[in-house]
């Protein structure tokens, strides 16, 4: 018997028609989006330079800041750049090993991001639950350790969903609705037939987020509870303060992730996915050095000097 054969041609390269590269808005997203990088490698650059060189702030929430900081520069380096260039020569091209190196370092950045998220809860836990076993329980060698592992298994995270994803076969449409490669948007142009292979990438990455997110709510109710019995309101206040604008980020961060990768995508173009997508991918490293360090009075100060 003869074999069938489709005439289909491998996609050697992807089309990002995130943002129009001609126009005024040709003209307005380069430039919104290079303010918002500089913004961002600004911010997130002089959290890690101080942190580092100020012997002050060698505690272990400015050590977990300190890395979250440069997850947040891989972050938005992994996307923001391609995209700007791409809008400065009027090009929507990517190639085939640059959106997998796209897609790896958006998800390893972002995995590495979640679980620091999630440690930071666990270090905000010590502080206020056991303040008097605080230094025993987050001692120097617990911290990288905990680092070590965030980082470690955001690269777990990686290398298995971008396998997960380019293990499928391309040979159709090569145009992703969205201004990066983003997982969704890819499994949706996939001329694969085996649908649940289709669906393991969004499948590991919701189960990963919704650990994290139980841990996180663990930790908090524990932290709220313990808030409570502080007999200051100074006390209180300066408690609320921390933790509330680390469980605002950590809500925004992952719940707009997981509606991007679990609404259905749609074969034609969206401005919500590309809202969406803002949220989980710019929003973040630009306004996390704003809640977490650069409002703090310790951290003003450290710049002072």
């Amino acid at each position: 018997m003869t074999p069938v054969v489709t005439n289909l041609t491998a996609v050697t390269e992807f089309i990002l028609l995130g943002f129009p590269t001609q126009g005024t808005m040709g003209f307005l997203h380069p430039l919104l989006f290079s303010l918002v990088y500089l913004c961002a490698l600004l911010g997130n650059g002089l959290i890690v330079l101080i942190t580092t060189l100020d012997w002050h702030l060698h505690t272990p929430m400015y050590f977990f800041l300190r890395s979250l900081s440069f997850s947040d520069l891989c972050l938005i380096s992994a996307t923001v750049p391609k995209s700007i260039a791409n809008s400065l020569r009027h090009s929507s091209s990517i190639s085939f090993p640059g959106c997998v190196l796209q897609v790896f370092m958006m998800i390893f950045s972002a995995g590495a991001e979640l679980n620091l998220l999630t440690v930071m809860s666990l270090d905000r836990y010590a502080a206020i639950c056991h303040p008097l076993h605080y230094e025993v329980i987050m001692i120097k060698d617990r911290c990288v350790q905990l680092t070590a592992v965030s980082w470690l298994g955001g690269c777990l995270y990686a290398v298995i969903l971008t396998a997960g994803t380019f293990s499928l076969s391309y040979c159709g449409s090569n145009v992703v609705h969205q201004f990066f490669c983003d997982v969704p948007q890819l499994l949706a142009i996939s001329c694969s037939e085996n649908v649940m292979s289709k669906f393991v990438p969004i499948l590991i990455s919701v189960v990963l987020t919704v650990c994290s997110f139980i841990f996180i709510v663990i930790s908090y109710v524990h932290i709220f509870s313990a808030v409570r019995k502080i007999p200051s309101t100074e006390g209180k206040s300066k408690a609320y303060s921390t933790c509330l604008p680390h469980l605002l980020v950590v809500v925004l961060y992952l719940f707009t992730g997981c509606f991007a990768y679990l609404k259905p995508t749609s074969v034609t173009p969206s401005m919500s996915d590309l809202v969406i997508s803002m949220f989980y991918m710019v929003v973040p490293p630009i306004f996390n050095p704003i809640i977490y360090s650069l409002r703090k009075q310790a951290m003003k100060s450290a710049v002072g000097r």
